[in-house]
C-alpha cells in the first residue's frame, strides 16, 4: 500500500514534520509529538466517554423491547452475563491501547499490525458503518421519547434538532466535545441513580398509590415469558434472545476508550484507571437497573417497546406513571432524552475518528484525513452523521420497528468488531510471548488468554444465532437486518485480500511489536505521577 499520506494541523496540505524521517510509521500513525490530533481529553473525560456510549437508549429504551419480549428474568440474567462478555473485551482494549497509546490510534490499525491489513480494512469500515448507524439509533429513540409529550411537532424536526446538536458539539473542537460529554454523562448517571432509589421506594409501597410491589410482577404474570417453544427450551430461548439482545447496549462502548487514547492526557495512568473502573460501574447500573425494571413494569404492559406498538416511553417512565408519582415522568422523560444526545454524541465522535485513522492509512478517500485548525477531522465527521441522517426512516415507518431495525445491525456489526478484537489481542498477546516480550506490558489483565479463548467462542455463537427468531415465521426485513452486516464483511475481507494478496496469518514471531514502544515510554515517563497531599485531593485524582 505504499506510504500514506499524514494530515496535517492546518488542513488540507501534510505538515512538514510528518514528512520527518522517523515521524511516521507503517499505518499512518505520527510518532512525534506535535501531531495531527490534540491531548485534550483527561480521565473525567475518557470515564464518562465509555460510560456515556454504554449507559443510553439501550438501557433506557431498548431494555423494554426485551422485557415485552421475554420477561424480567430473562433480562436481568442477560445483562449479567454480557457484563462478563464486555469485561473480557475491555481487558483486551486496554492492554494494547496502554502499551501503544499513540496519536492517531484505533483498534483497526492494531488490527493491521498484529493480524493482517485485509482484516483491518474490513473491522475499519464495520466499525465506522456501527457508529454511523448507532447516531441514527440514538436519533431514532430520541424522537420515540419525545413522541411521549404528544407534541405536534413533525418527527422529522425532532430528529434534525438531535442530530444538529450531535454534528455542532463533535465539529468544533475535542475539548469542547470532551466537556460536553462529560456534563451529559453527568445527568445520566445522575438520572439513572435516582431511578434506581425511586423504583426501591415503589417496590416497598412508598408511591402515591401505596401499593407494595416487590417482586409482584415475577410472579404475575411471571419471571419468564417463554419465546418460540414451551417449558425448559421457551425458557431458554427467552434468555438467549435476551442475551443476543443485551449486545446493543454495550456494543462499541469498550472501544471508545481505545478510540480516545491518541486524545488522553497521560494514558498509562488514566487508561487502566478508565477500564478497571468502567465494569464495577456497569455492574451497579445494569444489574441493579435490569433488575428493578422487571419490578415496577409488567412484560405485558402495552406501553413497551415492541415491533408491533407504537411506544412512545422508557419502562423507567412507564413504572413511575404506573405507581401514581404524577408529573415525574415528564421529568424522568427529558432527562433520559439527554442519554439519547450524550450516546449519539459519543458514537459520532467515535466513527469519526475511524474513518480519520483509515484515511490515514490509504484505506479510505484521503479527504477524511483533513483536519481542522483545532485538530477535528471534519470531512469524518460530516461523512459518519450524514449516515446517521437514516434515522429520517422514522418518517415513513413506525419508530419502534425502525428502532429495532437500528438495534439488529448495529448489534451484529458490534458482535463482529469484538470477535476482531479477541483475535487481534490473543495474536498480540502471541507475539510477546514468542518474542520474549510479555513480561513488558504495562498493564496486565488476569484470567488471559483462557478468558479471551472462552468469550471468543461465545461471542461467535451470539453472532451466528443473533437473528434465529427470524426464522419461524420468515421476516425477511428482519432477516436483512440481522445478517447483512456478514456477507458485507466477508466481501470486504476477501475483496481487500485477493486484491493486495495479503497472507493469511502473519507468523508471531514477525509481528512487529516494538516500532513506537520507546517513543510511548519515553513521552509516559514525562508523566509525573500525582501524589495525593490530603483527602480531598485523593478525592479529586480518583475522580479527574
Amino acid at each position: 500500500m505504499g506510504k500514506p499520506a499524514s494530515p496535517s494541523n492546518g488542513g488540507d496540505h501534510a505538515s512538514e514534520k510528518d514528512d520527518a524521517p522517523g515521524a511516521i510509521i507503517d499505518g499512518g500513525i505520527s510518532l512525534d509529538r506535535d501531531s495531527q490530533l490534540q491531548r485534550g481529553l483527561k480521565s473525567r473525560h475518557i470515564q464518562f466517554l465509555a460510560l456515556g456510549g454504554a449507559i443510553g437508549t439501550g438501557l433506557f429504551v431498548g431494555s423494554g423491547a426485551i422485557l415485552a419480549t421475554v420477561g424480567p428474568a430473562p433480562l436481568w440474567m442477560a445483562y449479567m452475563s454480557m457484563m462478563g462478555v464486555v469485561w473480557v473485551v475491555m481487558n483486551n482494549i486496554a492492554e494494547m491501547t496502554v502499551y501503544l497509546p499513540m496519536k492517531g490510534i484505533t483498534l483497526p490499525y492494531f488490527t493491521d499490525r498484529y493480524v493482517d491489513s485485509s482484516m483491518s480494512f474490513a473491522a475499519g469500515w464495520n466499525y465506522w458503518y456501527a457508529y454511523a448507524i448507532l447516531v441514527a439509533a440514538e436519533a431514532t429513540a430520541g424522537a420515540i421519547l419525545l413522541d411521549y409529550w404528544e407534541s405536534p411537532v413533525p418527527t422529522w424536526v425532532w430528529i434534525t434538532i438531535i442530530l444538529a446538536v450531535v454534528l455542532i458539539l463533535n465539529i468544533i473542537a475535542v475539548e469542547i466535545f470532551g466537556e460536553a460529554e462529560f456534563w451529559f454523562a453527568s445527568i445520566k448517571l445522575i438520572t439513572i441513580m435516582g431511578l434506581i432509589i425511586m423504583a426501591l421506594v415503589i417496590m416497598l409501597g412508598g408511591a402515591p398509590t401505596r401499593e407494595r410491589t416487590g417482586f409482584k410482577f415475577w410472579e404475575n404474570p411471571g419471571a419468564f415469558k417463554e419465546y418460540k417453544g414451551t417449558g425448559s427450551w421457551g425458557r431458554f430461548l427467552a434468555y438467549w434472545t435476551a442475551f443476543v439482545r443485551a449486545g446493543f447496549s454495550f456494543i462499541t462502548s469498550p472501544e471508545l476508550i481505545g478510540l480516545a487514547a491518541g486524545e488522553t492526557v497521560a494514558p498509562r495512568r488514566n487508561l487502566p484507571k478508565a477500564a478497571r473502573r468502567f465494569l464495577v460501574r456497569l455492574a451497579i447500573f445494569y444489574g441493579v437497573s435490569s433488575l428493578l425494571i422487571g419490578c415496577i413494569v409488567p412484560y405485558d404492559d402495552p406501553q413497551l417497546l415492541s415491533g408491533t406498538s407504537d411506544a412512545s416511553a422508557s419502562p423507567w417512565v412507564i413504572g413511575i406513571a404506573r405507581a401514581g408519582i404524577n408529573s415525574f415522568d415528564h421529568v424522568i422523560n427529558a432527562a433520559i432524552l439527554t442519554s439519547a444526545w450524550s450516546a449519539g454524541n459519543a458514537f459520532l465522535y467515535s466513527g469519526s475518528r475511524v474513518l480519520y485513522s483509515m484515511a490515514a492509512n490509504g484505506q479510505a478517500p484521503r479527504i477524511f484525513a483533513r483536519t481542522s485548525r483545532r485538530g477535528v477531522p471534519y470531512p469524518a465527521v460530516l461523512a459518519t452523521w450524514g449516515l446517521g441522517c437514516l434515522a429520517y426512516l422514522n418518517v415513513s415507518t413506525s419508530g419502534a420497528q425502525v428502532f429495532l431495525w437500528f438495534m439488529n445491525i448495529s448489534t451484529i456489526s458490534g458482535y463482529i468488531a469484538w470477535i476482531i478484537v479477541m483475535i487481534t489481542y490473543l495474536r498480540f498477546r502471541s507475539a510477546l510471548k514468542v518474542q520474549g516480550l510479555l513480561d513488558t506490558l504495562p498493564f496486565k489483565t488476569r484470567g488471559q488468554p483462557y478468558a479471551t479463548w472462552f468469550v471468543l467462542f461465545v461471542v461467535s455463537i451470539l453472532t451466528i444465532t443473533n437473528g434465529f427468531q427470524t426464522f419461524g415465521p420468515f421476516n425477511y426485513k428482519d432477516f436483512l437486518a440481522a445478517y447483512i452486516t456478514i456477507p458485507a464483511i466477508l466481501i470486504l475481507y476477501l475483496g481487500h485480500k485477493i486484491v493486495h494478496r495479503t497472507p493469511w496469518l502473519r507468523p508471531a514471531a514477525e509481528i512487529d511489536v516494538i516500532t513506537g514502544k520507546k517513543e510511548m515510554d519515553d513521552l509516559c515517563e514525562a508523566d509525573e505521577e500525582r501524589v495525593p497531599k490530603n483527602w480531598l485531593q485523593k478525592v479529586w485524582f480518583w475522580i479527574a
